[in-house]
């Protein structure tokens, strides 16, 4: 990393009383916040160091490594830019340091941090360390603990490369690139103990103990810490565990998730942080459970078994898979190799005990490995990304619940949000920020109403704004591609119009996406496109993994397309889509489509960018549209049902969505009042920002998963862990009593009869080595159907017991279903676990 530079002060006259000049020092300290990246109030001070570097990188940073001495020296002895430089600092130090609304909301918390271990964060193109989707989540959601005051400490990796880059070749096939992460060139620094030695730590691999190099990225009041094997410490081959995001085989990937969660726990051991909650954003993380149970062994002197009881009630998984494939894997010989030793020497287990933990059938010695498995099985707490998607986990991980309803498997939901100040444009922040006041996304204030009251002239003159603003800004880009592809040097001012329709399409390329639903009748995209009284214009972007054929043949398709002369100038295909182009294309679309095949769309999170700049969506009734969806404020298309690949219905699919656009969005759009203003598509727009963009906010997100998750684990982990773990023992003792003694319970008789209106039950229950405060007896109901969406589950109470020891449990009900409806069941019970997550035992009434 390159040295920071400093400025020599200038000299002053005696006695003289004016305020010091700021220096390096101070530009510095703004450039290594990320901040920056959502606080645009910096903005012009980087845009006078180097406009060309500002515009094309927006990152400060590399900005102040760039540019000359004497350039620095010249603006600091401006004193209009040390009037700006010095408020700017009063600002941030005065913001971070004062209380936000954790802090006001929950001052007794017993929570001092909560450790965000993700694979990937996209915080700023300044730091290309992100995939998609993933990163977006974990970025943003740093952003927002940020605002909240909530203390989030994330834990990551410093991809030496990241992510690929994309371009196209004349053919309009997709290339892969490369290019090499500087981290002198991003807003890292290196970690350093207070005797200035750069902080390292070791894991263990086969064959050689390896160095991690730590670094830390200040995200306004929260940091980042993030590991790299980049050592030259290290061999060849463990410099590059940290190279490539997703790349390399199951071997590498084993190496990465190892790094990532035993590492990333030491890291912050190392530093002194002892976080209360860990939560785990996807599986890849899920050895930090075994990491932070091992130092959980080594501070207490107990067991794993009780060490895993006890801060297992602190960890949080939250699951982004829609699909079981997606999950990674691992070969129980590549385990064996990489963790034999761990599972021997530190955890002090066999490799069975550590297999059983992410695998199905625990006694399959074939079986793989199942990070996810693991990650669920150290947690107290696991969600999905959405409401839907909530109920595909339950699917999914049906299996490891055998006989328990799929309702009642033990996953919750937190529909993901966007962190609205990174993704609107300075006419839509404007707008709110007159409508909702500056602190809008920093505390929990209703803002539906303000936002309602905003003019049909207000919203048009934001969305035109802003719709120009982007057209200008892809242009430029276009232009450039063009250039860079060899192609045509079409006039590209031609290529778009500022008051036409404008669609959007970027995500990844993937089949599941179905990203060429459009293109099923190109004819009629065409004649939609180029009607002359009401045209539309659409714009793409988007990568395929360059291992995903599939998905690289569907961008060709598109390209083959653009190619035809009477599309051109209404379509564009932008390559490289990274989160600079996101930003750019969010801000100004009149409409995003998204047509992925339910339900594997966990959430997305591209539509909720849009809306919040006063675009509006239609999509498949999957992720988080299938819970934000009205007809008042956008368009769906599906019936909200899963059809699989089914050809037959994308043809259906295909032609719905042509009508909606056809009879409805583009009509609708170009339908003006005698201003010139489309009134009845402001509706919507008032509408869909005024009650999905607070809903779908990474800012409520947060918010949901403070009060309903983060503190709730800390108090979980810090009761089991008081007293010496008297209580985490107590657990765990309960959960071998059930394990042990669970298959002795037997049902007696059970008799119910109807009488006055109500049901009576009577069941017989000899408990065998179990203590009926072991255990309970339920009444279970099923739902049945649109009437009774959810089960009835009622507990039964003990009556009696007989000399034999059988005990007699009784329960009186109002006769609203029928009797038969009714089956009795017994289920472990502990007041302070979790049931089925840690004891799956359960047994029907035959």
């Amino acid at each position: 990393m390159s040295d920071l530079k400093s400025s020599k002060p200038d000299k002053k006259a005696p006695g003289a009383t004016e305020a010091p000049t700021l220096g390096i020092d101070a530009l510095n300290e703004l450039a290594l916040n990320l901040h920056w990246s959502w606080n645009h109030m910096a903005d012009p001070l980087w845009e006078a160091l180097d406009s060309y570097l500002w515009h094309s990188t927006q990152n400060p940073w590399v900005i102040l490594q760039t540019v000359s001495d004497d350039r620095v020296n010249v603006l600091l002895a401006t004193p209009e830019f040390q009037v700006r430089l010095s408020a700017l600092l009063q600002h941030k130090r005065k913001f971070f340091s004062a209380d936000a609304w954790f802090q006001k909301k929950h001052p007794a918390a017993a929570l001092s941090s909560i450790a965000y271990f993700s694979m990937e964060f996209m915080l700023t193109e300044a730091l290309p360390i992100y995939s998609g989707g993933l990163g977006n989540v974990a970025g943003d959601q740093m952003k927002a603990a940020s605002d909240l005051g909530v203390p989030v400490v994330g834990v990551g990796l410093l991809w030496g490369q990241g992510y690929f880059r994309q371009d196209f070749d004349a053919d309009g096939n997709q290339r892969a690139l490369y290019p090499v992460n500087d981290p002198g060139q991003m807003p890292v620094q290196p970690l350093r103990r207070a005797n200035g030695e750069w902080l390292r730590i070791q894991i263990q691999l086969p064959g050689a103990m390896i160095w991690l190099r730590c670094w830390q990225v200040l995200v306004g009041r929260t940091k980042l810490f993030l590991l790299d094997a980049n050592d030259f410490a290290n061999t060849a081959a463990h410099r590059g565990i940290t190279s490539e995001l997703y790349g390399g085989d199951a071997e590498m990937r084993l190496k990465q998730e190892i790094v990532l969660g035993i590492g990333g726990w030491r890291l912050l051991r190392e530093l002194g942080l002892n976080p209360e909650v860990c939560h785990l954003n996807e599986g890849h993380a899920a050895f930090a459970v075994l990491e932070r149970a091992r130092y959980y062994m080594a501070d207490h002197r107990v067991s794993f078994d009780v060490a895993l009881t006890i801060i297992r009630a602190g960890n949080l998984f939250t699951t982004h898979t829609a699909v079981p494939a997606g999950f990674d894997r691992f070969a129980p010989e590549l385990c064996w190799k990489y963790l034999g030793h761990y599972a021997k020497d530190e955890l002090a287990i066999s490799m069975e005990e550590l297999f059983a933990l992410g695998r199905q059938n625990r006694s399959d010695a074939s079986e793989y490995f199942n990070m996810a498995y693991l990650a669920l099985r150290g947690s107290g707490q696991i969600s999905g990304v959405s409401k839907l998607h909530g109920e595909v986990s339950r699917q999914i991980f049906q299996p490891l619940f055998p006989r328990w309803p799929q309702a009642e498997v033990p996953i919750g939901s937190v529909t993901n949000g966007i962190h609205v100040p990174t993704w609107d444009s300075a006419e839509a922040d404007a707008l709110w920020t007159k409508a909702c006041g500056p602190d809008r996304w920093r505390d929990d204030r209703p803002l539906a109403d303000d936002v309602r009251r905003l003019t049909d002239g207000e919203l048009w003159h934001m969305r035109t704004g802003a719709r120009k603003t982007m057209l200008t800004e892809v242009r430029g880009r276009y232009a450039r591609q063009l250039s860079a592809e060899g192609g045509s040097h079409m006039d590209v001012a031609e290529v778009f119009k500022e008051d036409v329709l404008t669609v959007g399409f970027a995500r990844r390329f993937a089949t599941y996406k179905r990203p060429d639903l459009l293109l099923h009748d190109p004819e009629r995209l065409i004649r939609l496109l180029t009607d002359s009284r009401r045209p539309v214009q659409l714009i793409l972007a988007g990568k395929a993994h360059p291992e995903d054929a599939p998905g690289q043949a569907l961008i060709k398709h598109w390209n083959d397309f653009i190619e035809r002369p009477e599309v051109r100038g209404h379509v564009v295909f932008l390559s490289d889509y990274d989160m600079q182009m996101a930003q750019e294309l969010v801000k100004g679309m009149d409409l995003w489509i998204n047509t992925p095949r339910r339900p594997w769309e966990a959430c997305g999170t591209s539509g909720m960018k849009v809306l919040a700049n006063g675009g509006l969506n239609i999509s498949e009734l999957d992720g988080w549209w299938a819970e934000a969806y009205t007809p008042e404020i956008g368009w769906a298309i599906g019936d909200g049902r899963e059809h699989g690949e089914d050809a037959a219905w994308d043809t259906s699919e295909v032609g719905s969505l042509y009508m909606l656009l056809e009879e409805q969005v583009v009509p609708e759009f170009y339908d003006r009042d005698a201003q010139g203003v489309p009134s009845r598509w402001l509706e919507r727009v008032r509408e869909s920002m005024a009650t999905l963009t607070p809903e779908f906010s990474a800012s409520r997100a947060i918010r949901e998963y403070t009060n309903d998750h983060y503190l709730p684990a800390a108090a979980g982990y810090n009761k089991r862990a008081a007293n010496g773990g008297k209580l985490g023992v107590d657990v765990l003792q309960w959960q071998r009593s059930i394990a042990e003694q669970w298959n002795t319970l037997i049902f007696g008789k059970v008799t119910a009869e109807t009488k006055d209106g109500q049901h009576q039950f009577h069941i017989s229950v000899v408990p065998g080595g179990l203590h009926p405060d072991q255990f309970r007896v339920e009444l279970y109901a099923g739902p049945t159907g649109e009437s009774e969406a959810k089960a009835e589950i009622l507990a039964a109470c003990k009556s009696s017991t007989d000399p034999s020891g059988t005990i007699i449990y009784s329960f009186c009900c109002l006769a609203k279903r029928p009797v038969t409806d009714y089956t009795v069941r017994l289920v472990p019970s502990h007041a302070e676990a979790s049931v089925p997550l840690e004891a799956g035992q359960i047994l029907w009434q035959q």
